[in-house]
């Protein structure tokens, strides 16, 4: 068995993808069944497993309504429960993803001998990872056979512990910290490392050789991300290949056109000689036809130029009338655009009119009541019945 490579990085984070609630174009959907499902529970769920008590013991301290936590997820992220990962403002994640794969499609491809071997490696890795790694909680887990390569998805939330204020928090680098990695910004390669050096043992007991890991460039490839990356370089390098082979039939077939190309010199080279009847010349029987064939080649060659060159003029004209209409398009387009802009800002000068008078109309309707309660209260509303609006004296009672 070839040597073989460990490639462990941080997943994108899709619990969609990874329980296979639909089916991208990487994926084998018959294959799907094969799937390994070690763990799969809700996200919602396992926030109130690890979370509610320590909520509960945190709210009881509380003597304010407004300090106390309803809902930790919520809390932390302002929204619900997602099935993508969600960052928050201080760059802290709903979950995290722990993706592991032994080897390329080259060598471990699914169904392969390898294969097999490696899927097992990566079944035992799994088996104790939880057992290793008590402060990162595992809800979802799933290795995956429908796709090219034997890989492990690995879902889990940073359980960190506080002496102060919340006891229990998601909390990643207290988490590492806890599990004996240390606080600082090495803290994760340390744990990647020793996570790396378990499945290298786990290779190695089953004859598995493992290259030593090379260092990154500040990037990793996600398993679909590697499929699609080598399915474009192999869709590339066939295009290129098409583009060479049309190609090389395309110098063929000049060269072919060249040799038949007419060489009006030749012409020139056929030897003459005049006879005893006029101006007229001699030529052998072979030279005739030569001379023949050129010109029949000539006039073939000058019939197919004309008939590419028509061709051009009339792409030409229809490049030209396209323009024409796109421009008249563009035109009628940007009028449309234009008569619908003003037509909005009409529709919002008619609604600011009629807002405006409906407002002018309660107002009176507000002064009217009020007037009818003041003519009340001072006992006038009789004579209020008896009134009658003179136009010409409206100052006057009648």
């Amino acid at each position: 068995m070839s040597e073989k490579s460990i490639s462990m990085c941080e997943g994108k984070g899709s619990l969609s993808h990874n329980n296979r609630e639909f089916t991208a174009r990487n994926i084998d959907s018959s294959r799907t069944p094969n799937n390994i499902v070690f763990v799969q529970q809700a996200l919602s769920d396992a926030y109130h497993q690890l979370f509610d008590e320590a909520v509960e013991k945190y709210n009881a301290r509380q003597k304010r309504n407004d300090r106390k936590i309803h809902n930790y997820f919520e809390h932390l992220f302002n929204r619900l429960p997602s099935k993508s990962v969600i960052t928050g403002t201080n760059k802290q994640k709903s979950f995290y993803e722990h993706l592991v794969y032994i080897g390329t499609r080259k060598d471990t491809g699914v169904g392969t001998p390898d294969a097999e071997i490696t899927t097992e490696c990566l079944r035992e890795y799994m088996e104790g990872f939880q057992q290793r790694n008590p402060n990162l909680y595992v809800f979802n887990a799933v290795l995956h056979l429908d796709e090219s390569t034997p890989h492990l998805h690995i879902n889990y939330i940073p359980v960190g512990h506080f002496a102060r204020g919340l006891e229990v928090r998601n909390a990643k680098n207290k988490a590492l910290e806890e599990m004996g990695f240390g606080n600082d910004a090495k803290a994760n390669d340390l744990w990647r490392r020793s996570e790396w050096d378990v499945l290298k043992n786990i290779c190695n007991a089953h004859d598995i050789e493992i290259s030593e890991p090379k260092k990154s460039r500040g990037y990793s490839y996600t398993v679909e991300e590697y499929g699609e990356y080598h399915d474009r370089i192999n869709a590339l390098n066939a295009e290129i290949e098409r583009l060479t082979a049309e190609r090389d039939e395309a110098v063929a077939e000049f060269e072919k056109v060249s040799k038949k190309k007419v060489k009006l010199t030749e012409i020139d080279s056929v030897e003459t000689g005049k006879t005893v009847f006029g101006g007229k010349v001699t030529v052998s029987q072979e030279d005739w036809d030569n001379v023949s064939d050129l010109a029949k080649k000539e006039v073939a060659s000058q019939k197919q130029t004309r008939k590419l060159r028509k061709e051009r003029d009339e792409a030409v004209q229809e490049r030209d009338k396209l323009k024409t209409q796109l421009a008249a398009v563009s035109s009628e387009l940007s009028e449309y655009k234009k008569k619908e802009e003003n037509k909005r800002y009409f529709s919002r000068e008619k609604q600011n009119a009629e807002a405006q008078r409906i407002k002018r109309e309660e107002q009176l309707s507000r002064d009217l009541q009020k007037a009818r309660a003041f003519i009340t209260a001072c006992g006038l509303s009789d004579d209020f019945a008896r009134y009658k609006y003179n136009k010409t004296r409206s100052t006057e009672l009648e």
